[in-house]
């Protein structure tokens, strides 16, 4: 008989406890093989004074096991408290993000009966490092970072994931039409990787058209990857289109450790009442199952879920008259799967879970590649200067003049914009524009570099002339092409 296997677990909050004994209860009747230690997390945490929601014993046993069954958890409002979730995926490096998302027509009522959907979403990076600042009066500002290395790990997982579950497609959606250094980036990475797999179709959509066409036409779609924001919200979006998202289950798999979670927050109004739907943490356990090799009981636990479904046996939050034969409580879903492992759907979809043998090429195949340093040159400045003059139109004409004082020692004034868009010289009068401005320099010699000297002497210059520069943004040019995009309007 195989060994067990190791896991955390954590009970978590609100509705997390009793979910969290179903899921379990069903996970131990079927034969699971697994060696089990609890951590406490979340609100106790939180209210303990450890603004970070866990113990330092607790990342011993995340990275003892490396695998983590994780309960919801109530994260406090305000006070510098800091989401949990994203503070153990980044830490851990857990670097994709899977929700599959599939309907269960007729029995959980859906607009959308043929569906079956792969989310994988990039889960370290984008928008979701949290790099804010309050720049001006008027503006703040969140960066969004997405490197090569991120975006070679998600993508080629998308497609691992494709080829180990027999899915025949993979769709990119980005929006390099607009973002085209951060989303460019993450497009063209997807476009160098697809020949890889030359047995699975590949296309790409922006975010937008795309996402209209997975909510019209869920069918047409199978794995989709994306980076982290836009996944965050239509991950959710595709799990609600099945018929709730309380039905959906999530991994945050890293090259070390790996999280296996419900999607659903922790509902505190529903706590201790015996009501919530154990099934997205279920699900997720039951990619856990597979994660670990543990296929046969996979299989086992999720037919038994399905044909539970079939019957009619419902928690409230997806009860309804015509299908719905018994609204049981969640201690009573849980015993009504255990009372059907063995048995299979006869009108859903059957499931088996096979064990995958790595091929030599797919074993040793990286993540991720060392990139190659290109010879970086510096071309340019943006200097952001924090200055008004009252006027939301027509101030950059007299910005303008004040700017181009501090030019000389070989850099020029070439463009001012605001919030991203040109307004000097030659701007448009009906432009709206705040506090925050953004004045771009480059050298007076067509083609010329500047020195890093020049730049601390243009800063010096700024200051002399009162003008309250916040923050600068060294442009240089990549093995010859610019790293930077110009301004709309430029």
């Amino acid at each position: 008989m195989a060994n067990n296997v190791p896991i955390t677990v954590a009970h978590g909050d609100g509705i997390g406890p009793e979910i969290m004994d179903a899921t379990l209860h069903i996970l131990k009747e079927a034969g699971a093989r697994l060696d089990i230690e609890t951590i406490e997390i979340g609100e106790k945490v939180y209210n303990s004074g450890n603004t970070a929601g866990i113990a330092p014993e607790s990342w011993e046993s995340l990275r003892r096991t490396k695998v983590f069954l994780k309960a919801p958890i109530t994260t406090p409002q305000g006070g510098g408290f800091k989401s949990l979730n994203v503070t153990v995926r980044k830490t851990l490096g857990m670097y994709a993000n899977v929700r599959p998302c599939v309907s269960y027509h007729p029995f959980v009522k859906t607009k959308n009966p043929v569906m079956d959907v792969v989310i994988v979403r990039e889960n370290e990076e984008d928008t979701y490092g949290g790099i804010e600042h309050r720049q001006t009066d008027m503006v703040e500002q969140c960066l969004k970072l997405i490197s090569r290395p991120g975006c070679e790990k998600i993508v080629r997982y998308a497609f691992e994931y494709a080829k180990k579950n027999n899915r025949k497609k993979v769709t990119c959606f980005v929006k390099d039409n607009i973002m085209k250094q951060t989303d460019g980036l993450f497009a063209k990475v997807f476009n160098e990787i697809a020949p890889e797999y030359s047995g699975i179709e590949n296309e790409s959509w922006i975010v937008d058209i795309g996402a209209a066409k997975l909510v019209d036409t869920p069918e047409n779609f199978d794995v989709i990857v994306m980076p982290n924001l836009y996944g965050d919200i239509l991950s959710d979006v595709t799990a609600q289109m099945t018929g709730s998202v309380g039905l959906a289950g999530s991994a945050n798999i890293g090259e070390a450790v790996s999280m296996f979670e419900a999607i659903h927050g922790s509902a505190p109004r529903r706590a201790g009442q015996n009501k919530a739907n154990p099934s997205g943490l279920f699900l997720g356990a039951i990619m856990m199952l597979v994660h670990i090799g543990q296929q046969d009981i996979a299989t086992l636990a999720h037919n038994a879920w399905l044909k539970t479904i079939e019957d009619g046996i419902h928690t409230y939050d997806i009860a309804r008259e015509g299908t719905t034969k018994e609204t049981v409580g969640t201690k009573e879903f849980g015993e009504a799967v255990v009372a059907r492992l063995g048995q299979k759907p006869e009108t859903l979809k059957t499931v088996e879970y096979k064990v995958i043998e790595e091929s030599g090429e797919t074993a040793t195949k990286p993540l991720y590649n060392q990139p190659i340093q290109a010879k970086k040159d510096l071309v340019g400045l943006d200097v952001f200067i924090h200055w008004w003059n009252g006027k939301f139109f027509g101030a950059a004409d007299e910005l303008g003049p004040l700017v181009e004082r501090v030019n000389g020692d070989g850099v020029k004034l070439v463009m001012i914009s605001s919030r991203g868009t040109k307004v000097y010289p030659g701007g448009q009068p009906d432009t709206f524009c705040v506090d925050h401005w953004r004045c771009r320099f480059m050298s007076d010699t067509d083609g010329g570099t500047l020195t890093k000297q020049q730049v601390i002497s243009l800063l010096g210059r700024f200051e002399e002339n009162g003008l309250d520069f916040i923050k600068t943004e060294h442009l240089y040019n990549f093995d010859g092409k610019a790293g930077y995009a110009l301004g709309q309007g430029q």
